[in-house]
C-alpha cells in the first residue's frame, strides 16, 4: 500500500541514516589517479609489505578489492602513508593485471585454489638427489603447474655428493628443461652459487620444493646475509624435511640482477586447477604423438596412439606412465 499521497512534503520523507556516518553511499569508486606502484614481497596475516621505489611499506588492502587478494610479486597501486616508517599504514587500491601465476591446490580433489606467486618469469623446482630421496612425480606435477600458470620451468639438482645425477637426468632430458646440479661443498666454495645466479640473472624466479631438499639453504647463499632465512634438517626416520619457511617472500638478488621467491616446503601439489586437456602441455616430448589420437582421447584407452609413439623410441615410457597417472587422477577427480 502506497504511505504517501501524490503530493508529499518531502520533510516528511524518513530517511534511514548511514550507521557508518552521514556521508551518502554511492556506487562510484576513486580512480587513485594519484596511487604509486610497489611490488608485494611478503603477506602476513592480511598486512603486505611492498616495496616502493627503494623502501618497504605496510600496507592493508581497501574494502573496495572485495574478496581478490594480493600475493607475493603483485604490481600494486598504493595509496596513504608511503614514508615506510615504523607503525605507518598504506592502503592497497589496486591490483595489476599479472603476467603469470603459479597456482596449486592441497590436493587433487580440493577445489579450493591456492595461488602462491604472481609476475613471476620462472620456476625453479629444487629437487634433492637423496636425503630426501627425488620424487619425480611431484617434479611433472610442478612442471605442469609451471606450463599452466605460464613460467618457464628450470630444475635444480641439489646434493650430488650424495647420489648421482644421472638417471634424473635422462628421465628429464628429453624435455629440454634447463638445469643445474649442485653439491654441498660447491655450494660453501661458490662455484655452484655461480651457476644457479646465471639462471636466475635479470629474471624473477619461484623456488619450489618439499621439505629438506636444501631449497632455502640455496636461497640463503644466493642472497646478502642480512635477508637470509632460517633453515631444518631431514628427520632420519621419516625422511621427510621439517618446515622453516611458513610463508612465500621474495627477495632482491644482489646488485638487483634479479629476484628469488622462496615459498614454503609442499608434501603435495594438487593439480585440481588445471584443465586435464592442459596437462599434456607439460609433457613436449609426448604432445607431437597425440596427432594420432583419436578426437577427444583420453590417452589412456587402447586406441590411444601414445603407445606406438613410446614403442617407437620417441619418448621414455616413464614419462608416459607420469602422463597417464596424473589423467587418471583428474579423472577420478571429476568422476566423484
Amino acid at each position: 500500500m502506497r504511505r504517501y499521497g501524490k503530493h508529499t512534503d518531502e520533510d516528511d520523507i524518513r530517511q534511514r541514516p548511514n550507521r557508518k556516518g552521514n556521508r551518502p553511499r554511492t556506487n562510484i569508486r576513486p580512480k587513485h589517479e594519484e596511487a604509486v606502484e610497489g611490488m608485494v614481497v611478503t603477506v602476513d596475516r592480511g598486512r603486505l609489505t611492498c616495496l616502493v621505489e627503494d623502501r618497504l611499506v605496510m600496507a592493508m588492502k581497501a574494502r573496495e578489492l572485495g574478496r581478490k587478494a594480493a600475493i607475493v610479486g603483485d604490481r600494486v597501486a598504493i595509496v596513504g602513508d608511503l614514508s615506510g616508517e615504523k607503525d605507518t599504514l598504506a592502503r592497497i587500491v589496486r591490483i595489476e593485471p599479472r603476467t603469470s601465476v603459479l597456482r596449486r591446490t592441497a590436493d587433487d580433489d580440493d577445489p579450493y585454489e591456492r595461488v602462491v606467486v604472481a609476475n613471476a618469469d620462472q620456476l625453479a623446482i629444487v629437487t634433492a638427489l637423496a636425503d630426501p630421496e627425488p620424487r619425480p612425480r611431484l617434479i611433472d606435477r610442478c612442471l605442469v603447474a609451471a606450463y599452466d600458470g605460464g613460467l618457464t620451468p628450470l630444475l635444480v639438482l641439489t646434493k650430488s655428493d650424495l647420489a648421482s645425477p644421472d638417471e634424473l637426468l635422462e628421465l628429464y632430458g628429453a624435455l629440454g628443461v634447463p638445469y643445474v646440479v649442485t653439491s654441498r661443498e660447491e655450494l660453501e666454495s661458490g662455484e655452484a652459487i655461480e651457476r644457479v645466479r646465471k639462471q636466475l640473472d635479470g629474471k624473477i624466479t619461484a623456488f619450489v620444493g618439499h621439505s629438506g631438499v636444501g631449497k632455502t639453504t640455496l636461497v640463503n647463499a644466493l642472497v646478502s646475509l642480512e635477508r637470509r632465512r632460517s633453515t631444518g634438517v631431514v628427520n632420519a626416520v621419516t625422511g621427510r624435511g621439517r618446515h622453516t619457511t611458513t610463508s612465500a617472500r621474495a627477495i632482491p638478488l644482489p646488485g638487483e640482477s634479479g629476484w628469488v621467491i622462496d615459498t614454503p616446503g609442499v608434501r603435495s601439489f594438487g593439480l585440481h586447477h588445471v584443465d586435464p586437456s592442459r596437462v599434456i602441455k607439460a609433457f613436449p616430448d609426448l604432445e607431437p604423438g597425440t596427432e594420432g589420437c583419436p578426437r577427444a582421447c583420453s590417452h589412456d584407452e587402447p586406441d590411444c596412439a601414445l603407445d606406438q609413439w613410446v614403442a617407437d623410441g620417441h619418448a621414455d615410457p616413464q614419462r608416459l606412465y607420469s602422463l597417464r597417472r596424473l589423467l587418471a587422477t583428474r579423472e577420478r577427480t571429476e568422476g566423484d
